[in-house]
Order: C-alpha cells, then sequence, then structure tokens
C-alpha cells in the first residue's frame, strides 16, 4: 500500500488536475477487492452521495492501545481513491494517532476541497468522522 508521505510527494509532482485525478483514481484501484459479505447497510458510510462501506478490524496492542485496519470499497472511481488516501493515513495505526491526524488538514493541502465537489467533500468528511468514530469506540473499556 502506498504511504501518506507517497502520497503528497505524488500530489506535488503532479502540476495538472487531470493528472492528480487519474492518479487518485489508480490509488483505488490498488485497494484490495472487499467481499460481497461486508456490502451490508450497516458497513455503509452515510452523508456520501456514491455507496462507500467500510469495515474495521481492530487488534489489542497492550500498553500503546488498540491497532485499526480498515478495508472498503465505493461505486465511484474516485471515492474509493479518496477513501485509499484515508486508509493510507489511518489502516494500521494505533486508535490515539487516529484521533491526532487531521485528515481535514491533509485534504485541504492536497487541494482536494477546492477540486471536488461540495458533495464529495461532504462524502470525505463523513469518511473521517466514521473512521474516527470507530477509533474513539476502540478506546472504549469493553
Amino acid at each position: 500500500m502506498t504511504t501518506i508521505d507517497e502520497i503528497t510527494e505524488n500530489f506535488t509532482l503532479l502540476d495538472d488536475w487531470d493528472d492528480r485525478y487519474r492518479y487518485i483514481i489508480e490509488l483505488g484501484r490498488s485497494l484490495p477487492e472487499l467481499p460481497d459479505k461486508a456490502r451490508i447497510e450497516a458497513n455503509k458510510v452515510q452523508g456520501c452521495a456514491s455507496q462507500v462501506w467500510m469495515t474495521t478490524a481492530i487488534r489489542p496492542n497492550g500498553k500503546d492501545g488498540p491497532i485499526l485496519n480498515f478495508s472498503g470499497d465505493s461505486d465511484a472511481h474516485i471515492v474509493r481513491g479518496l477513501i485509499a488516501i484515508l486508509f493510507a493515513l489511518y489502516s494500521g495505526k494505533p486508535a490515539r494517532t487516529i484521533l491526532e491526524a487531521d485528515a481535514i488538514a491533509l485534504f485541504n493541502r492536497l487541494g482536494l476541497g477546492e477540486h471536488l465537489t461540495p458533495q464529495r467533500s461532504n462524502g470525505f468528511r463523513s469518511m473521517v468522522e466514521r473512521i474516527r468514530a470507530e477509533a474513539r469506540n476502540a478506546l472504549v473499556p469493553a
């Protein structure tokens, strides 16, 4: 999987937004296939214009707290790419690190806020909030 630093660096190398869109779509194609059994209502991200499914696997990590791994998919190519960007930022990280990371700042730094439709931007925020909610829930003692 591509790291968030690689994604950020690649964005700076691409001057043209058509090239950046193609890169985002390419990132989405790198996502592992989401099994059909995961495409259920409970895994849908609310607030997205496109259909987005997201699952979370949580594993304990001792004193550092739980580690969260995400998988997901969308019926829209550009949204799959946005999912890949979020997973590069968040997946495989401790819950506390997830809560400290500012995906919206990254979103704006990459220029996505000014080049995506308001619906896509709102969907991105909904995905971020879903991930952050999963991290908060993972920190609640059982």
